[in-house]
C-alpha cells in the first residue's frame, strides 16, 4: 500500500472487539465498496469468498457480485508493539495446513523509529494472525515480530517455493532506504514466526517502466515498491506481479524468476500489465475454477484517494500472465 499519497483507512480499536460500532450491509456491489488493497480468499470448505484488504475488515460473499459486510476480524495484542489501536493496511487471507492465515501490515503510530530527509518514520511492519475459520477471528501466534523492529516494512505475502519452505515475500519501504526494496524471509513451519534474515529479490529502480522526477528534475526509476504477489503460469514459470508509480499514475507490473524460485534472478518485464491507476493486485482462482486478478481504482476526488475493488479476467495457460478484461459477476 503506496504512502506517497493521503490515504484515509481504519484503525483497529481493540476496545471495541465484541462491540459493533459500525453497520453491517447486505448484497453491497462490489463496486459499491470502497476498500484499498483487497485480497480475495475462495474457500472450497464453506464455498465462499472471503474479501478484506486495508482497514482490517472482511466481506463476504457467495458469488463475488454482491457482499455482506465489513465485518471486523484481526484481534490484536494491546501489550505488543503494535501497541492498543493499530493502523492495519494490505491484508491477505491464506489457507494453509487447515487453519487460515492473516497476513497484514500493522502500524503504532506512537513509536517513532526513524526519520529520514525530514520524514518521521513510524514502527510498522508485517505480522500473521491465525484463525481456525476463514471468517475469524484472527489472533497473534508464537513471535512476537517477524521482521526487525528498525525498520519498516509492509505488504507481507505467502509462498510455499520450490523448496517446500514457507516463506513471507515483503517490501522493506522507501521511506528509510530511499530505493524500496521486495525481499523474502523465511517462516516456521507452522507460520508462527520467522527464521534467519531477510533477503532482497529486488529493488525499486530495477524497474524499467515506473518513473519519477528527482530534486532536480532528472527523470529516473520511481523508488517505491508495493504489494508484491507471487505465481506460476500452466507452463511452471514463476511471477510477480508489483506497484508502482509512474509520475503520478498509480502502476502495476511484473517481473519473472529466471531460476523458478524466490532467489531469482528477477527480470522485469519492460510494460505494465494493467491500466493505468489499477494496482496493489493479487490473483485467486473462482470456485468453479476461474483465474481472476483482484486490484483496485485510484482516483483522487476532491482532495480525497478514492480506491474500489475491481476484477479482472487472467490467462496463465502460456508463459506470461495476460491480463484479459474486466470481469462482472
Amino acid at each position: 500500500m503506496i504512502r506517497s499519497i493521503l490515504l484515509i483507512c481504519i484503525v483497529f480499536v481493540p476496545s471495541a472487539w465484541g462491540q459493533q460500532r459500525w453497520t453491517i450491509r447486505h448484497n453491497v456491489p462490489l463496486d459499491s465498496i470502497e476498500l484499498s488493497d483487497p485480497s480475495i480468499l475462495a474457500d472450497k470448505n464453506t464455498q465462499m469468498y472471503y474479501m478484506t484488504g486495508t482497514g482490517g475488515m472482511l466481506w463476504k460473499s457467495k458469488s463475488l457480485k454482491t457482499w455482506d459486510g465489513p465485518f471486523h476480524v484481526a484481534k490484536t495484542d494491546s501489550a505488543s508493539w503494535m501497541g492498543p489501536r493499530p493502523m492495519i493496511w494490505a491484508a491477505e487471507l491464506h489457507a494453509y495446513q487447515d487453519k487460515y492465515y492473516y497476513f497484514a501490515t500493522f502500524t503504532n503510530r506512537s513509536v517513532k523509529i526513524d526519520t529520514v530527509d525530514g520524514n518521521v518514520i513510524e514502527r510498522r511492519a508485517c505480522h500473521i494472525l491465525v484463525s481456525d475459520k476463514p471468517d475469524g477471528p484472527y489472533v497473534p501466534m508464537q513471535d512476537p515480530e517477524y521482521l526487525p523492529a528498525d525498520m519498516p516494512t509492509l505488504d507481507g505475502t505467502f509462498w510455499i517455493d520450490t523448496d517446500g519452505k514457507p516463506y513471507m515475500v515483503y517490501c522493506y519501504e522507501w521511506l528509510q532506504n530511499l530505493n524500496g526494496t521486495i525481499e523474502k524471509i523465511e517462516l516456521k513451519p507452522d507460520l508462527s514466526g520467522s527464521v534467519g534474515e531477510g533477503k532482497v529479490l529486488f529493488r525499486a529502480h530495477d524497474s524499467p517502466w515506473s518513473k519519477e522526477k528527482d530534486k532536480n528534475g532528472n527523470v529516473g526509476p520511481h523508488k517505491v515498491t508495493d504489494g508484491p504477489y507471487l505465481f506460476r503460469t500452466q507452463t511452471g514459470r514463476l511471477g510477480m506481479i508489483w506497484t508502482s508509480w509512474v509520475f503520478n499514475v498509480y502502476t502495476q507490473g511484473v517481473a519473472y524468476s529466471e531460476s523458478g524460485t524466490l532467489d531469482g534472478p528477477w527480470i522485469q518485464e519492460p510494460d505494465p500489465i494493467t491500466p493505468p491507476n489499477y494496482g496493489h493486485g493479487m490473483l485467486f482462482r473462482t470456485l468453479d475454477g476461474k483465474w481472476l486478478m483482484a486490484v483496485h481504482s485510484h482516483e483522487v476526488i476532491e482532495g480525497r484517494v478514492h480506491r474500489v475493488p475491481h476484477l479482472f479476467e487472467i490467462d496463465l495457460s502460456g508463459d506470461k500472465i495476460v491480463v484479459g478484461e474486466p470481469y462482472h459477476p
